[in-house]
């Protein structure tokens, strides 16, 4: 039993089946999900109310009524119903929004958050630690933190990476579906999109470094295999997949291809599973035993430990029949126990492997502590656009010069601090 199943176990049979007016099911699966789910929050690594609040209400929460809207897959009476033990919130801007007024919409995002957990504190409670999605738990509320998605909602600024995560971000997605100026996106990888970087510039390889230095997830969902394969090999603490399914279940260049599957396994990472049809069955129908094949592929390929859910609810506009909204999940927890998983398993899946993976970015961080935050700017000729001024930089050319000495220094400083091994090839482009 894990330190995490330990507090669990000292609640209540069920927070949630504890409430008078929830009954137990007649299907001894679903009815085994439940106890399950009342031990070990089910964590979701992505669900997009909060664009779904820009779009319908231009972020007006005095609008809106979370306990009676219907035009959503998400609301309060469905979060109970579907035990949502925690979430982390999609703080989204389109790739529209790069080199224009991004960083002010992904702050608006961040705020629509915060206000919702401020206008229902008896279901939400903001939180930036594993530590604190316990704590909520325990008190029988939705632990909510906010993952940003996308790379261009931080402008090519470390700066603003840092002003977000002081605002409780988690984990920024790399990439959308744009490329940046320092990564590639996975488009590329469908021929959608010119490669532009490589993969990983080498201010995307600083950005790596410094995320490890802040305690922040890197989330892997929405980049190509060379940014899966660079970012793996470079990072120190774990990654995540926020919301991504198995290539080999379903050949969309969205999902995780096997041999990532194995990298994230050695770097004891996380997948958590996309609901979405598209990325289910490669096309427009899907059902819930369509999403168990992907949870038992990556199983069979990593194991248990690397699995969580990332339904990428209200995000999409198709999901698996039996899996229409976030009230729907304890069936689908009912289907993997029906396919003879374990309980530790299910377990891991429904929130431990995510407590595990954000414990040791945390660990990383703090072993991190004395190092200065990273100030060297990105090169001004790889950002230059009518929109951004260049205050600050005097010489472009020396500019990039220094950041590429820097990022050598900072990566061997790092290894020889650490546990990293850095491998020959990385050697050799260092």
């Amino acid at each position: 039993m894990t330190e995490w199943e330990k507090e669990g176990s000292t609640l209540c049979l069920s927070l949630w089946i504890c409430s008078p007016d929830l009954t137990l099911a007649e299907d001894p699966y679903l009815n085994r999900a439940y106890q399950l789910m009342s031990e070990t929050p089910l964590i979701d690594g992505h669900n997009d109310l909060p664009w779904q609040l820009r779009m319908q209400f231009n972020n007006q929460l005095n609008k809106v009524n979370l306990d009676t809207l219907e035009t959503t897959h998400t609301n309060i009476p469905k979060i109970k119903e579907g035990r949502l033990g925690a979430q982390f919130w999609a703080a989204y801007v389109p790739c529209e929004t790069q080199y224009k007024d991004a960083v002010r919409q992904t702050l608006e995002q961040i705020d629509v958050v915060h206000r919702m957990c401020e206008k229902y504190p008896d279901t939400f409670k903001f939180v930036t630690t594993s530590q604190g999605i316990m704590d909520a738990f325990k008190e029988n509320k939705t632990a909510s933190l906010i993952g940003v998605e996308g790379g261009h909602s931080i402008d090519s600024s470390l700066g603003t990476l840092r002003t977000m995560y002081q605002l409780g971000v988690r984990y920024l997605t790399l990439t959308h579906s744009c490329n940046t100026p320092w990564a590639d996106n996975w488009r590329v990888d469908d021929g959608s999109d010119p490669i532009q970087s490589g993969g990983l510039s080498p201010f995307g390889k600083q950005l790596i470094v410094e995320m490890n230095r802040l305690g922040m997830l890197i989330d892997l969902a929405h980049v190509p295999v060379s940014v899966m394969n660079q970012t793996l090999t470079m990072s120190v603490a774990p990654v995540i997949f926020s919301h991504s399914s198995a290539y080999a279940v379903c050949r969309h260049s969205r999902n995780v291809p096997d041999e990532i599957l194995l990298k994230v396994k050695e770097k004891k990472g996380i997948v958590m599973v996309n609901f979405y049809n598209d990325y289910v069955t490669c096309s427009q129908k899907a059902n819930i035993s369509d999403v168990a094949d992907h949870f038992d592929h990556i199983k069979k390929v990593g194991g248990a430990e690397i699995i969580g859910f990332g339904g990428d609810y209200d995000g999409v506009p198709r999901t698996p029949e039996g899996l229409e909204d976030v009230s729907k999940v304890p069936n689908l927890v009912a289907e993997l126990l029906r396919r003879g998983w374990t309980d530790e398993e299910v377990k891991a899946a429904l929130g431990n492997n995510l407590l595990r993976v954000m414990s040791e970015v945390e660990r990383v961080r703090d072993n991190m502590t004395s190092r200065a935050p990273d100030d060297v700017p990105i090169p001004y000729s790889e950002v230059e656009n009518p929109c951004r001024t260049s205050f600050g930089y005097t010489d472009a050319g020396a500019a990039g010069a220094a950041h590429s000495v820097k990022y050598k220094i900072m990566v061997l400083a790092l290894s020889a601090k650490t546990d990293l091994t850095l491998t020959e090839g990385v050697k050799q482009e260092l």
